[in-house]
C-alpha cells in the first residue's frame, strides 16, 4: 500500500461526532479554537494560530509559540480513549528522545501529557520548520525519496527494540479496526455486500493470526513499532529528519512498517542494517494495510474528500487476495 504522497496514512485517523459532517474550515476552525482554549488554561499565549494539516488529524501553530498542537479530526473513539493511546506515544518519544534518536519531541513548555478541550484528546509539540516538504518534491523522485527514507528507519527500529515498556500487538488492526466496520455495517457507502463481508472475514483472520504471528512465521521476533508508516511520517529539516506521528506504536513484526515502501525501501532499510524481511509475512502485512484502508471508509461521511483519498487502495484491496 502507498500512500497518497503529502498525507498521513490510514493507522493515523484521528474527533468530530458521527453524522456531522464539516468542511476543512469549519474542522480548521474548531481545532483552533480546541487548541487556543486548552493552550491559554496551560499559559501559553497564541496570538496568531495556523493550520498547518488537516487529513486524519488537524495540526495548530499557536505562532508565536514555539508549539504545535495535534487536534484529532476523525474518529469514533472518546476523549478519555485517544488519551490512552496518546500516553503511550509520549511516553514512547519521550525515551527514544532520551536515546537521542531524531523524533519530534513534546513541547518542554507544558506537561507531557494529553490535554482534554472541547471534547476532544489534544497532545502538545515542539514546532519545528520543515525543508524540502514532499508536497514540493516532483512525482517522479517520490520512490526515490520514500526509498531513502525507507533506510532511516533502520536504525529507529533498532532503538524501538530497546524500549521497556507495555505494548499491545498490532492495536491499530485489532481492536482498533472493530469501531470502523461495525459503523460501515450501517453505511457502508460504495462498499458493496461482497466487500463488507470479506472486510469481516478478514478481521476474523487478522484476530487469529496475532497472537500466533511466532508460530505462522517461525523467526518472527514481534518488538516496539512506530506503527503508522514512519518512512511517510518524517519531516527533513535544516538539522537532519525527524520522525513524528508515533500515536499507532504497537508491537510487532518490522513488515508492518515497512508495508508499502516497495522493493526499492526494503533494499535501503536492508542496506542501512535493518532486521532481516520475511517477504511471506511482508505479503501479509501489506494486505493487511489494505484491509485497513477499507475500514478507514467508515469516516468518508465526516470528510466526503477522504473516499477520493482512498479509492486507490481500495482497488488494490480487491485485486489482492484476501488474507485468511
Amino acid at each position: 500500500m502507498t500512500p497518497p504522497p503529502g498525507t498521513e496514512t490510514i493507522a493515523g485517523m484521528a474527533s468530530a461526532t458521527a453524522g456531522e459532517r464539516p468542511g476543512p474550515a469549519e474542522r480548521g476552525e474548531r481545532a483552533v479554537r480546541a487548541a487556543t482554549s486548552a493552550a491559554r488554561r496551560l499559559g501559553l499565549r497564541p496570538g496568531e494560530p495556523r493550520v498547518l494539516h488537516d487529513v486524519f488529524n488537524v495540526l495548530v501553530h499557536l505562532d508565536p509559540e514555539p508549539v504545535v498542537v495535534r487536534v484529532p479530526s476523525l474518529t469514533f473513539a472518546t476523549a478519555a480513549e485517544q488519551a490512552e493511546r496518546q500516553r503511550r506515544e509520549l511516553d514512547v518519544v519521550r525515551w527514544l528522545a532520551g536515546q537521542g534518536a531524531p523524533v519530534v519531541r513534546p513541547s518542554p513548555l507544558v506537561p507531557p501529557e494529553p490535554v482534554e478541550s472541547e471534547g476532544r484528546s489534544l497532545t502538545f509539540w515542539e514546532y519545528v520548520e520543515e525543508r524540502d516538504p514532499v508536497r514540493d518534491v516532483p512525482a517522479e523522485e517520490w520512490e526515490t525519496r520514500f526509498a531513502e527514507q525507507t533506510g532511516w528507519t533502520a536504525p529507529l527500529h533498532a532503538l524501538l527494540a530497546r524500549y521497556p515498556g507495555p505494548l499491545p500487538t498490532l492495536s491499530p488492526l485489532v481492536p482498533g479496526a472493530r469501531a470502523a466496520l461495525d459503523e460501515l455495517a450501517r453505511r457502508p457507502g460504495d462498499l458493496t455486500p461482497d466487500d463488507l463481508d470479506r472486510a469481516e472475514r478478514e478481521y476474523a483472520a487478522l484476530e487469529a493470526l496475532l497472537p500466533e504471528l511466532p508460530v505462522r512465521f517461525p523467526g518472527t521476533r514481534p518488538q516496539p513499532l512506530h506503527g503508522d508508516a514512519p518512512a511517510y511520517n518524517v519531516l527533513r529539516t535544516a538539522g537532519g529528519h525527524l520522525f513524528a506521528d508515533f500515536e499507532d506504536v504497537t508491537r510487532g513484526p518490522v513488515e508492518w512498517d515497512l508495508a508499502g515502501c516497495g522493493p526499492r525501501g526494503v533494499e535501503a532499510y536492508l542496506r542501512a542494517g535493518g532486521t532481516p524481511v520475511d517477504s511471506r509475512l511482508l505479503d501479509t502485512m501489506e494486505r493487511a494495510r489494505l484491509f485497513q484502508a477499507v475500514a478507514a471508509l467508515a469516516y468518508a461521511p465526516l470528510m466526503p474528500e477522504l473516499a477520493g483519498l482512498l479509492e486507490p487502495l481500495v482497488r488494490q484491496w480487491r485485486d489482492r487476495p484476501p488474507l485468511g
